[in-house]
Order: C-alpha cells, then structure tokens, then sequence
C-alpha cells in the first residue's frame, strides 16, 4: 500500500498596516495677500521637500479664535500653531516639516 503524505503550509497573511499619519497643515487667515503668500511657501517648501500633507486654508474666525490667534496670517501643524501674525519664512516652514 502506498501512501502520499502531503505537506501543508500554514501560511498566515500579514494584514498588519502601517498607517502613515498625513501632517495637517492649517493657514488661519481671513484670505489677505499674506495668507495667501504663506500658502505658497508652504506649498513650494513642500514640494522642494517631497514631504506630504495636507493644506488646508481656515477663514472661519471662530476657529482661528479657537487656536488663541490674534493676528494673521498664521501656521497650526498637526494642532499646534508655529507663526502668527507674520509670513513664515521658507527655512522654518522647511524646519517645521522635516521634523
């Protein structure tokens, strides 16, 4: 009598993700020209870096309010705000998003 064993290979597939958290980028500002310009840098910065996130311009003032800002133009990465009241310069923006 012949027998055939056959083996079997318990394979488990590894389902983990490894969810990649996107950076937040808000611009509060009621849409001035510096707002404006700060988006810009902060787009061109990320582009240069190859960095990804996400922009999002905040015009509502309650939410600006919401973050303790006073004057705009201003810069919240992930919840925490960076500059206000001026135009971010390219090296911090750089500085900010590299980190």
């Amino acid at each position: 009598m012949y027998l055939q064993l056959e083996k079997t290979k318990n394979v488990q597939n590894d389902k983990t993700k490894h969810e990649v958290k996107k950076m937040k980028i808000e611009i509060l500002g009621t849409g001035c020209p510096k707002c404006k310009k700060t988006k810009e840098i902060i787009e061109k910065v990320l582009k240069q870096t190859g960095v990804e996130a996400e922009v999002i311009k905040v015009e509502d003032v309650e939410k600006i309010l919401n973050y303790g800002v006073m004057v705009t133009p201003a810069v919240a990465i992930d919840g925490e705000v960076k500059v206000a009241g001026k135009v971010p310069d390219e090296k911090d923006i750089r500085k900010w998003v590299t980190q």
